[in-house]
Order: C-alpha cells, then structure tokens, then sequence
C-alpha cells in the first residue's frame, strides 16, 4: 500500500528518475525540474512504497481569467507511476489527493491534458475547459471547479506556466 505524501526537495532525484522511466522521453523531468528552477510549481505530491518513490503528480500556477476576473487555478502534469504499480490505484490516489489538496488551497479551477475516461472519474470534462483559449485546447483539454466560487460564464484565456513552452505542441 502505498503512502501519498508532499514531495521534499530529498525526493527531487526519485521524482526526476521516475518521469525518466516512465515517458518515452526526457521533456516531462525537464518540465518539473523548470516549474520549481520558476517559483511556478504549487503542489508536488508523492507515492512512497516500502521507502521508494513509484508515483508522483504535480500542480503548476496557470493564469486564467474568465468573466474578466482573474481565477485561481492550475495545470496538473505531470502524472507518472513505475510501471511495477501501475494497475494498483497509485494514479487514482494521486489524483485525488491533489484535488483534495487544491480544494483546499481554494484553487478553483484545474486543467489537465489528458484521457477524458480516466480524469473524467475525478470530475474533469471538456465542457469545463470548452472556451478558454489554450494552445491545447481540444478534446483532451479537460477541467474541473473545485471550489463553489463564481460561477464562470464567459472563458477566457487559460495560460500555462511558460515552462510548458518547451514541450511544443507535442504535450
């Protein structure tokens, strides 16, 4: 069973080995590494298994404005888990820690780039992140409200930390 926890900068060199391993190339550990080298990363969270890292989510500042008022919220990526506890609900409880945590933080809304049926179980959708300009606006630009806030009637733009740049269109 394993343990979520907020990541320590001792946790940096687990973290940056597991998004190593875990994506086909090295972008996701540089884009981690840039968010905290930025000031912008809010939220790293960590799943420990007998003493080792084998998940990890983050959460990064975005700046978004919708009705014309700037809205609390963030962009969650990278999500990664070792492939030796993948099917194990170490993603899923990841996930949900960090909402629980943004939630708490009273972030209000949260985008992710992702597979609608696997964040769509948390409560993200695409209709929530329909509107708002983004260069990954699209069927896997999902978002979630987090927090009863005003309500958002008109999107407008939904910009990721400038780290994000240099994952191209890509991410």
């Amino acid at each position: 069973m394993s343990i979520i926890r907020a990541a320590t900068g001792a946790d940096a060199p687990a973290v940056d080995g597991l998004l190593r391993a875990c994506f086909p190339r090295d972008e996701e550990a540089r884009l981690v590494q840039q968010l905290a080298i930025d000031g912008d990363l809010v939220l790293v969270l960590v799943a420990e298994d007998a003493g080792a890292v084998v998940g990890m989510i983050a959460a990064s500042r975005m700046q978004v404005t919708a009705d014309a008022r700037e809205v609390a919220a963030v962009a969650i990526a990278p999500l990664a888990v070792a492939k030796a506890a993948r099917g194990q609900g170490v993603g899923e409880a990841l996930v949900a820690a960090a909402i629980a945590h943004l939630r708490s933080a009273r972030v209000e809304l949260a985008f992710v780039l992702g597979d609608p049926a696997y964040y769509g179980r948390f409560g993200f959708e695409a209709a929530t992140a329909r509107g708002f300009d983004s260069p990954y606006a699209g069927e896997y630009f999902l978002g979630i409200r987090l927090n009863d806030g005003p309500c958002v009637h008109t999107p407008g733009a939904a910009i990721h930390a400038r780290a994000f740049a240099a994952l191209g269109e890509d991410a």
